[in-house]
């Protein structure tokens, strides 16, 4: 385990950021554990290192560096979380002001019965950490924008905006809502909706590993199906498009998808269907849902998320309690 020796101890600081008149804004640097006070100032999370956090507020904004963790469970920042390159922000019953962004290469962002500003995850670039991005329960206050790693909002997760990815390994959505759009692009797995509703307009277009609106498709074994406020388009996508048991209030588009779309006599579409494709290889389509089921694994996501943040836990313990 990293950074976990005798000699390992507790240190935090408050420095200025500059050198700058009286009353200029400080930032508090945390290594370790710390509880329910109040950081007047900004909060940063050394390189490498780890902070956890209860019942903490800060009243400014986080950084936390490369290689750095940050959990906090029944907090407050009033301003944003910029997490960097292989970093981890684990935040549960807390409260995120303003936005949230992980840079190229970040590890991830795990979100739990949390309340956020708009999220945004960076391209991977030539990073070779792939980065995730899994909110449960959770409330985002504008727009999730991500262009890698994984996407999974559950369990009654509401995004006030709308959710646009591209070049993510999987876009998923469970019982939850979007009150914007939703555009799921050239995703590596494809994306699956299920039991969800979408306000605004819906587009997947250019998935490699399918597309699933429903129950009884090939990705994922999920029961229900959803409701989209506006038009849906699926194109250009191989790997299977199966639409089961959903509700369109809007015309559902499927062209260039190999092979062809599989849609269910129990839908409901108010504008009908549009589509000019003919009918694709079934076998092959089916060999590529096996495999993207088995790599969209949800236990091994979870256990990503449960191996960092026991990992944080550990070295900002064995570091001591920061004097907050």
């Amino acid at each position: 385990m990293r950074h976990i020796a005798a000699t390992f101890t507790a240190v935090l600081v408050t420095v200025a950021l500059t050198p700058a008149p009286a009353g200029a804004a400080l930032v508090t640097h945390c290594i370790g554990t710390g509880g329910a006070v109040t950081v007047p100032n900004d909060l940063y999370v050394p390189a490498g290192e780890s902070c956890d956090l209860t019942g903490t507020v800060i009243t400014g904004n986080v950084s936390v560096a490369a290689g750095a963790n940050l959990v906090i469970d029944g907090g407050r920042v009033d301003g944003d979380v910029r997490v960097a390159a292989d970093g981890y922000l684990d935040a549960s019953g807390s409260t995120v002001g303003g936005a949230v962004v992980l840079a190229a290469g970040g590890y991830g962002l795990y979100l739990r019965d949390a309340s956020t500003g708009p999220v945004t995850v960076r391209p991977k670039g030539t990073a070779t950490v792939d980065s995730f991005l899994f909110a449960e329960a959770t409330t985002i206050t504008g727009s999730v924008n991500s262009q890698a790693g994984e996407v999974r909002l559950d369990r009654g997760s509401e995004i006030t905006g709308g959710v646009s990815t591209t070049g993510t390994y999987y876009t998923d959505v469970h019982d939850s809502f979007i009150d914007g759009v939703l555009s799921v692009l050239n995703s590596s797995t494809g994306s699956v909706v299920c039991g969800s509703a979408v306000r605004g307009r819906s587009t997947f277009a250019g998935n490699l590993g399918g597309v699933q609106l429903g129950p009884n498709g090939g990705l994922d074994s999920c029961a229900s199906g959803g409701y989209f406020g506006r038009d849906v388009s699926i194109t250009n996508t191989t790997g299977g498009v199966s639409v089961e048991d959903t509700i369109i209030d809007g015309t559902l588009t499927v062209n260039s998808n190999n092979p062809a779309a599989r849609i269910g006599t129990d839908n409901r579409i108010r504008g009908g269907v549009i589509s000019t494709q003919a009918a694709g290889t079934a076998g092959l389509a089916s060999a590529q849902r096996r495999a993207t089921a088995a790599a969209r694994d949800g236990d091994a996501a979870a256990e990503r998320t449960e191996e960092r943040r026991a990992e944080a836990v550990q070295e900002a313990t064995a570091a001591g309690q920061a004097d907050l």
